[in-house]
């Protein structure tokens, strides 16, 4: 299959283009197409291309889907900057989103078109977990964008205009690198900085409850969403990824059992309103029964997350 990843320059991007590359990916790759506004790295493979593009732009999206059978579309301005920047995040997060669905559209055999989408397209409410049949109630420009590209690529499958998999990601922790303006980027600090003998600024209640993923779980779950048979989903395109629901306070116990007192010494809670404000419009806690039933899997527990990216750690610096 002739595959692109958008975004490809992302932390995401980058794990899932080296999945894809593996002998033991589930999608055959014939070629690899690497998009993103500023040049993503391109494996030594023969199979790999790499392309710097702003896919909003006229012409962009033809470029990127010509004889693509699989796209993953994880290009995306994250939370913060998106709340920041209206049209800048609808730009992104939505236009960009409509150009690549309008050129893929109508193509034999149908594009498989892998979404990344968000618990931002939900409002936090009392209640059970919601499941996809759940209303849509974002309460954040980044849940809006993302809501409204759902909805286009459901009415685009529903046409057969294309074969959409939306998948809603938990956030994920631990990401490596740098912190960026993602209104959850604490999520990842929080064991990043002290690890790495840094401070980490908590700027939300204890008690908040994240839904969460680490990377590798999340990047496994995404070549699950592209090598699913069509038709798999149904009518219902959109999938809630599975995750596990941690409070913050939770999280931090969990990196003093895994890496000792001195490690959770560094973090502190410092409020910031704002950030709160819209961490806890997000669902502390998904309904992905559905998800589960497909094959897609789980992490074990937070603690155990945190071993992993310890490992992954030690391995890069080998």
């Amino acid at each position: 299959m002739n595959v692109v990843v958008t975004g490809a320059a992302g932390f995401l991007g980058q794990r899932l283009a080296a999945a894809l590359l593996d002998a033991s990916a589930p999608l055959p790759v014939a070629s690899l197409l690497l998009v993103d506004v500023s040049p993503p790295g391109a494996p030594g493979d023969p199979r790999v291309c790499a392309l710097a593009l702003d896919l909003a732009e006229p012409g962009a999206a033809e470029r990127v889907v010509r004889d693509c059978h699989v796209l993953f579309h994880l290009a995306a301005a994250v939370s913060g900057r998106a709340e920041a920047e209206l049209d800048l995040g609808l730009r992104v997060n939505f236009d960009a989103t409509r150009r690549l669905a309008d050129a893929a559209r109508g193509r034999e055999p149908a594009v498989r078109f892998v979404f990344a989408s968000s618990v931002a397209v939900y409002g936090s409410a009392p209640g059970a977990p919601p499941d996809e049949a759940a209303a849509l109630g974002p309460r954040t420009s980044y849940g809006c964008a993302k809501a409204m590209a759902e909805l286009l690529l459901q009415e685009y499958s529903r046409r057969g205009l294309l074969d959409a998999r939306v998948v809603r990601l938990p956030t994920v922790s631990v990401r490596g690198g740098a912190p960026n303006s993602a209104v959850t980027s604490f999520a990842s600090g929080l064991v990043r900085e002290p690890l790495a003998g840094a401070a980490s600024v908590v700027p939300v209640d204890g008690a908040l409850r994240l839904w969460l993923s680490s990377p590798a779980t999340v990047t496994r779950n995404l070549l699950l969403a592209g090598a699913l048979a069509p038709g798999a989903l149904g009518e219902r395109r959109a999938l809630n990824l599975p995750g596990l629901s941690v409070a913050v306070r939770d999280m931090l116990a969990a990196l003093r059992e895994v890496a000792g007192a001195a490690a959770a010494a560094r973090v502190r809670f410092e409020r910031d309103e704002r950030v709160e404000r819209m961490v806890a419009s997000l669902p502390p806690a998904l309904d992905a029964t559905r998800a589960l039933r497909l094959g897609f899997v789980v992490d074990e527990s937070f603690a155990q997350i945190i071993r992993q990216y310890i490992a992954e750690r030690e391995a890069m610096n080998v």
